[in-house]
Formats: C-alpha cells, structure tokens, sequence
C-alpha cells in the first residue's frame, strides 16, 4: 500500500499540469434546446350524466437557470376545462416518483380521462391493451397536469444543463416548483386554486415542492399524499439495530395482508376493524417490548410472539427467531412458503410462484408485472395518435441511471432524507392548506401506519391537525389500479376539494 501511496504522490509533483486538469470539472456537454413542439387537441368526456369538453395539450416547458438561461425541457400534458372560469377552476399537478418514474402510472391509471382498465382478478390487461374513456375522471372536478420529471418520459437536460441540477431531492422539488410557476405563468393560472398529487417518492416530492411554492409566494390550496415516504428511517430500507420504528410501522399492513390471505390467527371479518386492532397493539404493546431490546423478559417476549403470529400469520417459530422484529421484505417470502409462493411488495394480494423456496427474500414483485408492459404500450398508442404529439425518442418510463444517480441528501445536510419539516413548515406558514393521506391497506412498500405516525408527530395544533384529512382502500400502492378503490377516491378527492378550496 505504501508505494502506490509514494508513486501516486511523485506522479502529482513531477506532472502538475495533468494533476490540475485531472482536478478541474470538465464543462458539461452542450445538448441542443428543442424548440415549441405543442400538440393541442380536442376532446369530450361524460362524467356524472354532464358533458365536458376540454383541450388537451401535450408539449414542454423549459426550466431556465439563475442567468436565465434553459436547461432543462420538461414534458407534461395539460387537460383543460373548455370556457371554465380559470379564476374558480382548480388545476392539479400530479406525478409519481420513483425517482427516475415517469408519471404514465397516473396518467393512464387514475384520474385523466382516459385509462387502461386492469382486470379486477389481477390478470394482464392483455398484449393488445384498450384505452376507455375514465368514468372516474378528476376533470369534473379540476383542470389536470402530468408532469414528467427531468430525466424521465420526454424530460431531458438540454444547453449546458447538468444531472447534479436536477438528480437530488433539493435539486428536483427545486425544478418541479420553478415548472408549476412557469406553467402558472404562460397560462395566467395564478389565482386558481391549485392542488398537488404525488404518489411514493412523489410524495417526498410533493412535500418539499409546496413549502417551496409557499416561500415563492404561490399559495397551495391541497396537498395529496399518495402512498407516502415522507422519512426515510421509516421504510424498509436497511433498518439497523435500534430504528424499531420500521417493524411496529409496517405491521399493520403485514396484518392486512395475512387477513387477505386467510392467514390471520382468530381475525375479525371486517378489515378495518382487524387493522385497528394491529394498529394498537403496534401502537402499544408491540413497541413497548421493542424498546427493551435485549431486557425484554421471557414471559413479555412469548406473549409478543403469539401476538404476532396471530396478526401476521407467521409460525411463533419465525417470530422468536426474527427476534420480533419482521421484516416487511422478508414477510413477502414468508407468508405463503408452504404453497411455493410469494406475495407482492406494491400489493400484498398478489401472489406468484417463488423462484427459490428456501430464500429469505422475494427476487420479484409479482404485483409489478401487472400493468407495465400495457401501460407502456397504450400511452405511446395515446400519444402519438391521439394527442398527436411528435418525438422519435422512446419515452423513458423509468430510468434507473436516475435512480442510482439520486442525490439524497438534503441542502441543510440532514444524514436521512426526510422532507416532514418541509410538510409541516407549509401547513404552519399557510392557514388555508389541506393535506389528504391515501393509503392503500395491502401496500408493503409504504405502511400507512408509518405515514399516519410520521403525521401525527409534526408538533401541529389542534387547528392545523383538523387540515389533515386521511382515507384508506382495500388496494396496494397503486390504490387506482382496483376499479372500486379508484372509485372511492375519486368520490373523496371531490369532497376533499371541496372543504380545500373553499379554505381559500
């Protein structure tokens, strides 16, 4: 080691010159600066027994930096009331996450006016998807805009812009604040009430995005929070010895997820009466024993491990071995390893043949295989021919040289991404913003027990708690691809807006 170390060092001294051009940045590639490519189209849509026509615009918006020069192009489809009064119309920007996610998900799953239906037993749309218009539309309730992330879909750098402008937290919410400013600008949407709807990482997003509208003076009316990873010490990423958090966080869902598969010990018929349950024992007793680590006595630890097993279904075996502490990645395995199975990690009602039995964890989500490949297919179909927007490049769904790009510490140097100082820094600053929590009971990538925690500790009033609001659905991460919950949520999100806008 020491003479690499010694000829590393005389290689410096006797070449300067090439140690000094080793150290300087190279200038970042200049990417050419797409000009307007807008598509505007026309269309109709029934909800509710009442016509609506509306235009479609599918084009890009350019992000500039502090010397007003662009550097980035980002991709976005608009869908707007016809002859509505922008002063009282709501509009909605919704994205997902990932990060490296473009926003098909909810562009072709939720709440635009037109969808991919999934069929309720979980099967393949099928290879040749159809497109129908979405009875559950949100376009009767408020104007809506898909946005694109840099980097994903037809988002791209361009000029002299920079993956470390937009690959980051900070360096993203700060991009998408700017798009949300800009389109309210080109389209004088200023003084409409606006609304924010992220799912998963688009929820970190969301949270970082409207503090950072309320400090620019652009007041945000709603925010929803879909599928929530607002701090990451809360998800099953690596959780270390002492974060018991992520275990007492999780097991509600585990224990939805048993009750679907019939593997609840002695469960309640009514679902939310059984996660109720789970959530008090959670709450109570489940974390209390956690936090005695090693201490725990006997008597306490095997009345915890029946607990357990009869709110998750697993062998009082597995329990005492995992130390009582399950492992969300680790439960998907698990649960149904006598039948040969696994579950899924977006929606635990899913299930599919384990590639290897006597693995610990799942090498496949068989709950995210459902709806990809006819996702991709209908939206380029809908695109290009019927929004009639031109662009030769494929439309990067989703981007994992984003992903592993990501930049996630945050500006004030916070070791763990964490983004609910931001959310409740939002709510305090503005008196009138409501936030709704969705959740989807069966989702093992984001437990609703850790988001209901997560909000419930932000050190609000009892004024600014009554502006959240919560609603769950007997549905995964991706509520919307179960018909009946997109249904649901639909009719909650119009009541939502409703005691939202009228906060104004």
């Amino acid at each position: 080691m020491r003479p690499l170390l010694l000829s590393l060092a005389l290689s410096a001294l006797v070449a300067p010159s090439a140690a000094l051009a080793q150290s300087s940045p190279s200038p970042a590639p200049f990417r050419p600066v797409p000009g307007a490519r807008d598509a505007v189209t026309h269309h109709a849509i029934v909800l509710g027994g009442k016509r609506i026509a509306y235009t479609a615009r599918a084009g890009t918006l350019l992000l500039r930096d502090a010397e007003n020069e662009p550097t980035a192009s980002v991709f976005y489809v608009a869908y707007t009331a016809d002859r509505a009064d922008a002063k009282r119309r709501p509009v909605t920007f919704l994205w997902n996450g990932g990060p490296g996610s473009s926003s098909i998900w909810l562009h072709m799953g939720s709440f635009g006016p037109v969808r991919v239906p999934v069929p309720k037993d979980g099967s393949l749309p099928g290879p040749r998807p159809r497109l129908v218009d979405n009875a559950s539309s949100l376009l009767d309730t408020s104007d809506l805009v898909f946005v694109d992330a840099v980097g994903t879909g037809w988002s791209t750098i361009v000029a002299r812009g920079k993956t470390a402008d937009y690959y980051g937290i900070d360096e993203d919410a700060k991009a998408f604040a700017q798009f949300i400013e800009r389109w309210a600008t080109k389209n004088a949407r200023w003084e409409s009430p606006k609304f924010l709807l992220g799912e998963s990482y688009g929820t970190t997003r969301a949270a970082n995005v409207v503090n950072r509208l309320q400090d620019d003076g652009m007041a945000v009316n709603g925010v929803v929070l879909l599928s929530s990873a607002l701090d990451y010490n809360f998800l099953p990423i690596g959780q270390g010895p002492g974060n018991d958090y992520v275990y007492a966080g999780y097991l509600p869902t585990e224990a939805a997820v048993a009750w679907y598969h019939h593997r609840a010990v002695g469960a309640s018929p009514d679902l939310a009466r059984f996660v109720a349950q789970a959530r008090a024992f959670a709450a109570g007793p489940y974390l209390h024993a956690l936090a005695q680590g090693d201490l725990l006595d006997d008597a306490s630890r095997t009345a915890i491990v029946r607990q357990l097993h009869a709110f998750t279904g697993l062998s009082e075996a597995y329990v005492r071995a995992a130390d009582l502490r399950i492992d969300p990645n680790k439960f998907r395995q698990e649960l149904l390893r006598d039948e040969g199975r696994t579950i899924g990690r977006y929606d635990g009602r899913y299930s599919g043949t384990s590639t290897d039995t006597n693995a610990a964890y799942s090498d496949y989500d068989p709950s995210d295989t459902m709806t990809s490949a006819a996702y991709v297919a209908a939206f380029n179909h809908y695109a290009h021919d019927v929004l009639h927007y031109k662009d030769d490049r494929p439309y990067d769904v989703l981007d994992f040289s984003v992903n592993r790009a990501w930049k996630y510490q945050r500006e004030n140097d916070s070791n763990a991404p964490t983004v609910v100082a931001d959310l409740k820094s939002a709510i305090v600053k503005n008196p009138s913003l409501h936030v709704l929590s969705a959740n989807g009971y069966y989702d093992l990538a984001t437990g609703f027990y850790s988001t209901e925690y997560l909000l419930g500790h932000m050190g609000l009033d009892a004024a600014q708690r009554a502006r959240l609001h919560y609603a769950y659905y007997p549905s995964g991460h991706m509520v919307y691809l179960n018909a009946d919950s997109l249904v649901a949520f639909k009719a909650d999100l119009v009541r939502f807006y409703a005691t939202a806008a009228a906060a104004r």
